[in-house]
């Protein structure tokens, strides 16, 4: 199996509070590195893996086997400001040569939710580097892939050379889990497919929870959660439409509305009332009509409770 270090850089600017991915990008993000950091620790139990975010480059992760460490601090991630891509390429690059295991080959898994600021020139050049100290890069673009896919095409194409198909660009539309177009991506499964071994398997997400139950379980957990939102989600809309579409009903504007009310309150009953005596119909009477009709009706119930009492 190949040994390897890899660190991964995540976007932590104010564009991911963005809902395009439920529920909002860096929550999606968080799914997808977990996917990423077991995928890597399940390949080779000794394949390491660190953490850095992008907004104020920081390394906030060394280096570790510990998949657990790495994700426990990346839910303490909170979005601010914008990222330094090409600052946080030289940092990951410098913190890939202090590896302990130098043996380990070289990975940087970016995450790009957000416009990426550096002139395409500026990445080829670093790019250009990378490739000479034998340095992979696969980035997932989502978010805002019309503004950055031609700039990140360009560095992965740069690393990867003529024949070179070590590196990765991953494009995702919103929509979709992110975790979940990523399952079957040559960043999860390796350029020959057989990588980190989550294709399919017959298993639950491709993951067998017999030899994995970590990774099984957090991804049974992010889809239960992912189902939850979108059930609320689509029962918050239902309600929002009924609550538009629901059928106003007219009050103080319908006279003969209004003086069958008078006609109901005054004989103590819910129901209509019943035809007049004569079986005109009530609705058939003028307005002077019904307004008498109701009035000695009123009189009439009036009369009787005086008796009673």
């Amino acid at each position: 199996m190949v040994l390897e270090s890899t660190i991964v850089c995540v976007d932590n600017s104010d564009y991911m509070r963005n809902g395009d991915f439920v529920p909002t990008r860096l929550q999606a993000q968080q799914d997808a590195v977990n996917l990423v950091c077991h995928s890597k620790t399940r390949s080779n139990p000794e394949n390491n893996v660190g953490l850095l975010v992008m907004s104020h480059v920081e390394v906030l992760v060394t280096l570790t086997t510990d998949a657990g460490r790495v994700l426990s601090k990346l839910h303490q991630v909170q979005p601010m400001g914008e990222i330094k891509f090409g600052t946080a390429l030289k940092v990951a690059h410098l913190a890939l040569k202090h590896r302990q295991g130098r043996n380990h080959k070289m990975r940087i898994v970016f995450f790009v939710g957000s416009p990426v600021e550096d002139e395409e020139k500026e990445l080829v050049k670093l790019a250009k580097k990378l490739k000479k100290e034998k340095v992979q890069i696969d980035i997932v673009n989502f978010g805002e892939e019309a503004v950055n896919t031609d700039k990140l095409t360009a560095l992965v194409n740069t690393i990867n050379g003529k024949d070179g198909t070590g590196s990765h660009l991953v494009t995702v539309p919103p929509g979709p889990l992110l975790s979940e177009a990523l399952i079957n991506s040559p960043i999860i499964v390796g350029e020959d497919g057989s990588g980190a071994g989550l294709q399919a398997t017959g298993f639950e997400f491709g993951v067998d929870p017999n030899e994995d139950p970590e990774l099984a379980l957090a991804l049974r957990v992010s889809m239960e959660e992912q189902r939850a939102r979108q059930e609320d989600e689509a029962k918050k809309a239902i309600d929002s439409t009924a609550e538009e579409t629901a059928p106003v009903q007219e009050t103080g504007t319908n006279d003969e509305a209004m003086l069958r009310q008078a006609l109901t309150m005054s004989l103590g009953q819910e129901e209509e009332p019943a035809p007049t005596p004569s079986g005109q119909n009530f609705s058939s009477l003028s307005e002077e009509e019904q307004i008498a009709y109701a009035m000695q009706l009123s009189l009439q119930n009036s009369g009787q409770q005086d008796i009673v009492v």
